[in-house]
């Protein structure tokens, strides 16, 4: 395995600045969003914007322009998206919706007992808007490569 062939797949290095640039700015669009620096912010599911659909975003425009929006393989990378999009917005949104009424029923059910290690992750999926915001980002991520590195 050649590790420098790693680094000329053109479509590889767009998924990962595509999620690099959506983790990073998730950073500010929470100062926006809550004025507190959270720099696990990185790190996390969910926020704007989202991460998923600019990695999948990015790779499919990327295998568009450097393999042909003929190529078998753009049409799988569409249906790809597609999906995790719709689960983003979707399923993962509303598992965290019932995570966060599962959070408050047992607060109210236990009042005064700490909750935190047990509790359920209410972040877990994207508000169409961040969605939306990926799926740019991706756009722009590909294409912008794309622009410099033909």
């Amino acid at each position: 395995m050649n590790l420098i062939a790693i680094f000329e797949n053109k479509v590889l290095i767009a998924v990962l600045i595509g999620w690099l640039l959506a983790q990073a700015l998730k950073i500010p669009t929470e100062y926006l969003r809550s004025h507190r620096w959270m720099w696990a912010m990185f790190f996390a599911a969910g926020g704007m914007p989202s991460s998923h659909s600019a990695l999948l975003v990015s790779g499919t425009v990327a295998v568009g322009l450097y393999h042909g929006f003929d190529n078998p393989l753009f049409a799988i990378a569409v249906a790809i998206t597609m999906i995790v999009a719709h689960d983003a917005s979707g399923v993962r949104r509303q598992a965290g919706m019932h995570a966060e009424r599962i959070n408050l029923l047992f607060e109210e059910l236990l009042q005064g007992h700490l909750w935190d290690e047990n509790e359920l992750k209410e972040v877990i999926g994207h508000t169409p808007l961040e969605v939306v915001g990926g799926i740019l980002l991706g756009f722009f991520v590909a294409i912008t490569q794309w622009l410099l590195w033909p």
